[in-house]
């Protein structure tokens, strides 16, 4: 794992920089991610993203962070979706920009996600999702002790169309049996 890689969490400011990376990397990253209205491309639309996700956290419902590497923004990482209750659990995504690919980002913030997601928010399970194909994706989260336990039919709308997806969970280690 890179030793220069940090997640923060984002603010507003970050705004900018997402713009830029998601333009750049638009082509990169669609055939991941659900069809975006053009607005998401644009300074207005990221400032929305990250007021959105800022309310999220307030609420206790999930946490964003940007991946930091060498002071640059590079990607995007958070949790969301937190159920408290008998599940205590929440959902996990993440981006990395293809200039940064490759070089062990993803695997070391999927690490300090999770280290939020059971040290700070208190869950007991993360779960995640990719495509079949993804196995870039699904290699980052065992490298994290994520392990696959199914697979979902038609789970979720990405690049227009229903998909099936490989799902993964990782549990609190420190949790009691």
């Amino acid at each position: 794992m890179p030793a220069t890689v940090v997640t923060r969490p984002i603010e507003l400011d970050d705004a900018p920089a997402l713009v830029d990376l998601l333009r750049v990397d638009r082509a990169f990253l669609a055939p991941w991610d659900p069809i975006r209205d053009e607005s998401f491309f644009s300074l207005d639309g990221q400032r929305e993203a990250v007021r959105d996700a800022l309310a999220m956290q307030r609420d206790g419902l999930g946490r964003v962070h940007v991946i930091v590497d060498e002071g640059s923004v590079v990607g995007r990482i958070a949790l969301t979706g937190v159920v408290r209750g008998a599940l205590q659990s929440c959902a996990l995504s993440y981006w990395v920009a293809s200039a940064h690919n490759g070089r062990g980002l993803a695997t070391a913030a999927v690490g300090e996600l999770l280290d939020v997601a059971f040290r700070d928010l208190g869950l007991h399970r993360v779960q995640a999702e990719t495509l079949l194909h993804n196995v870039a994706s699904q290699r980052v989260l065992a490298r994290n002790g994520f392990v696959r336990y199914g697979t979902a039919p038609q789970y979720l709308r990405i690049a227009g169309r229903w998909q099936d997806h490989a799902m993964f969970q990782a549990l609190d280690p420190a949790a009691d049996r």
